[in-house]
């Protein structure tokens, strides 16, 4: 990633002044309020003379909102007449609360999770494939619980109501608090990924352009931290 990227610290640097006007970003709620909000200061931070508006869609795929400048959507990436640019791939694996495994038992062997309700996100893909990568004979992945969004699967996961597939990215924070743990090493790569599209036309706004160099740069550290090389 190159330097310009970079952030340091929450100063304002010389060349990011004089970038200023609205901006209105719309994001799946979970990847917003699971990793965009937390540190979305650091970009006000810097560019202090925009006016930040973020929306989260009702589904998350949606990239039709005219009123948007800039969207961080979550599909296949297949958007007719966008400018669509891969932010990152996602990998799942199921993770549960610590009390809810010490409640099951443990997990010895991947046909364990089976012991506790399985918590899906929008269908029941994720659980069918990661079951058959793992080999689970006769797995029943329709049982459980469906949700539209990450943040209502965390919520039920830390709760300790099911296992979940979850990826580290928008799960990082409640790893490493320690409210979910990972029982098992063994990931997915969901046939899905985070997607930054854009209209022609809007992309080369000095304001989306900041947002958008600012969200790779910040993205690239964050998954630098969770997958090092080496």
């Amino acid at each position: 990633m190159k330097d310009r990227l970079k952030l340091v610290g929450w100063a304002t640097r010389q060349d990011d002044q004089g970038i200023g006007g609205p901006l209105t970003i719309s994001c799946t709620s979970g990847f917003a309020s699971l990793w965009l909000c937390p540190i979305i200061g650091e970009f006000q931070a810097r560019y202090p003379d925009i006016a930040l508006r973020i929306l989260t869609p009702r589904r998350l795929e949606e990239v039709s909102n005219p009123d948007v400048d800039v969207f961080i959507a979550f599909g296949e990436g297949n958007w007719p007449n966008r400018r669509v640019e891969l932010l990152s791939e996602v990998r799942f694996t199921p993770l549960v609360s610590p009390a809810l495994l010490n409640q099951a038992g443990g997990f010895a062997e991947p046909a364990d999770v089976l012991r506790v309700p399985l918590l899906h996100l929008v269908d029941l893909e994720d659980w069918t494939r990661w079951l058959a990568l793992a080999r689970v004979e006769s797995p029943d992945p329709e049982t459980g619980i469906l949700f539209s969004d990450m943040n209502l699967v965390l919520s039920a996961m830390t709760a300790g109501q099911g296992i979940a597939m979850g990826d580290e990215l928008t799960c990082g924070r409640a790893l490493a608090a320690g409210q979910i743990v990972r029982p098992f090493e063994l990931f997915i790569k969901s046939t899905r990924a985070y997607y930054l599209v854009t209209e022609p036309a809007k992309s080369g706004h000095p304001a989306a352009s900041a947002f958008c160099d600012w969200l790779r740069g910040r993205l690239t550290e964050s998954e630098a931290a969770i997958r090092p090389k080496g």
